[in-house]
């Protein structure tokens, strides 16, 4: 199909996501260009829910920085979006359904991501093809072959993608990881993270014609074809498999990001093993993700544990809880104070000089942007693929697991006294909200060996069918970028 004819088709039928079936983005290392320091920068916002006003608020008001596309299947966002680009930044941005008009525009420069999480991956390749820079919300992928392709496509386009991470922009927190690397407090020997957020019962919708302003074959993309229901579109897809990763991967990623940063050199882990389950004081919902969740991840000499726990936040239950705990063989640093072994006493951590590329995630992206320096970038694709990979892994192990009796202690926990402490957590929280442990199974996952250089599963063919999925054409990331 011409380029001609295609824009003539958009503007002549609604079912436009028909007619780019057979389109194919593409682009050359040459195609996107260079943008000088009095260049005003394009950008377009994919995702104007939720996260998107973030990114609206983001960039629109940054000086040489204009919001010109909003993108998003749901029409119905469009007039109150445009109404807030305008008032953030003074311009007033085109509004399409589809990404792939915006990224057929050779005006554009770059793309903010704020889409569901199945998306996120295939417009990154899509825009790198196409010579735009990407700043992408976490996780950087839906899952862990994807993360490998963007970053690929990163390269071979030689375009910036920095991470939503935005952990990696903060100074503070950098100079809080160089302190750990430095061994001033002694070795890490696990480094933890806690993802405790309230996360409750999301109940039941039932299936039904889709709004007339949602394209919801363009929403569902590389997802498997089903029926429109409310707990879909905009926020609890979260917690289905097909289009989210759990709050593991939704709010736990930042501190998964932070847990892998603190180990000097972590990429991938040797090993991983996790367990958990979908619980509720009262019946069940149509959420299938876990909302309490336990994974273990071995780096050798260091383990990276993560807890996340959904049922907090309510009279009765536990607080909430996200952050970060660094355990060495001095004792724990928890925030900036370091409490020796054997005591209960905190004295202020000295912490070690780092620096970052001002300006916060959305500053420091447009500054990577100008200066064309990977070294810009607080989080780059790279970064982004192993932090997101890690609650794809710890997934893919519950997802494989059995059924076990709380009564049972799983050979899996080991005796590392961290470890023991989270199950422990998990078994306090349940029991804190009224579950009843002898009248309930939590989900014990495989232990996997995971081979960090392959980024593939030891003789587990069930465990690396699930580092991929089954793409729904045209909406498929490509093996080839």
């Amino acid at each position: 199909m011409s380029r001609v004819s295609r824009r003539r088709f958009i503007k002549t039928t609604a079912a436009a996501s028909t007619a780019f079936g057979l389109f194919t983005v593409a682009g050359t290392k040459a195609s996107g260009k260079v943008i000088g320091a009095n260049d005003t920068i394009r950008l377009g916002v994919a995702g104007i829910h939720g996260r998107g006003g973030s990114h609206i608020d983001g960039f629109a008001p940054q000086e040489k920085v204009d919001v010109t596309y909003l993108i998003d299947p749901d029409s119905s966002l469009f007039e109150s979006r445009k109404k807030h680009v305008h008032a953030k930044g003074g311009n007033t941005p085109k509004c399409v359904s589809d990404i792939r008009q915006a990224l057929d525009d050779k005006n554009l420069d770059a793309v903010s991501v704020a889409t569901c999480n199945h998306w996120h991956s295939l417009i990154t390749v899509w825009a790198c093809q196409a010579g735009k820079d990407v700043y992408v919300e976490k996780p950087i992928s839906h899952n862990v072959y994807e993360g490998r392709k963007c970053v690929e496509a990163a390269a071979k386009y030689n375009r910036v993608v920095q991470h939503g991470t935005q952990q990696r922009s903060s100074g503070e927190r950098a100079s809080q990881i160089a302190t750990i690397q430095s061994g001033k407090y002694g070795k890490l020997l696990v480094s933890k993270g806690y993802c405790c957020k309230p996360r409750w019962s999301i109940g039941f919708k039932k299936i039904e014609k889709a709004p007339s302003s949602l394209d919801f074959n363009l929403w569902l993309g590389p997802a498997p074809k089903q029926g429109f229901h409310r707990n879909l579109v905009h926020y609890n897809w979260h917690w289905f498999w097909d289009t989210g990763n759990g709050d593991t991967g939704n709010q736990g990623v930042h501190e998964m990001d932070v847990a892998l940063w603190a180990i000097k050199g972590g990429t991938m882990p040797k090993s991983v093993w996790s367990l958990g389950g979908r619980f509720l004081p009262g019946e069940k919902d149509q959420g299938q993700t876990p909302n309490m969740q336990l994974s273990v991840y071995d780096y050798g000499e260091t383990l990276l544990v993560f807890e996340t726990r959904g049922l907090v936040g309510k009279k009765g239950s536990p607080p909430r809880n996200v952050s970060n705990e660094f355990y060495t063989s001095e004792g724990v640093i928890r925030g900036w104070k370091f409490y020796p072994h054997g005591s209960d006493k905190g004295e202020p951590v000295q912490g070690v000089e780092a620096s970052v590329t001002p300006g916060g995630p959305f500053g420091s992206f447009i500054a990577a942007v100008r200066s064309r320096n990977p070294s810009d970038i607080n989080c780059n694709a790279e970064v982004a693929h192993y932090s997101a990979a890690l609650c794809h892994l710890g997934n893919i192990s519950y997802r494989l697991g059995e059924q076990t009796p709380f009564h049972k202690k799983a050979r899996s926990l080991g005796d590392n006294k961290v470890v023991v402490g989270a199950f422990e957590n998990v078994r306090e929280n349940l029991q804190a909200v009224d579950i009843k442990l002898a009248e309930h199974t939590y989900q014990l996952g495989r232990t996997l060996e995971f081979n960090p250089k392959t980024e593939t599963f030891a003789n587990d063919s069930q465990a690396n069918a699930l580092l991929t999925r089954p793409y729904r054409k045209p909406f498929v990331v490509p093996e080839s970028v």
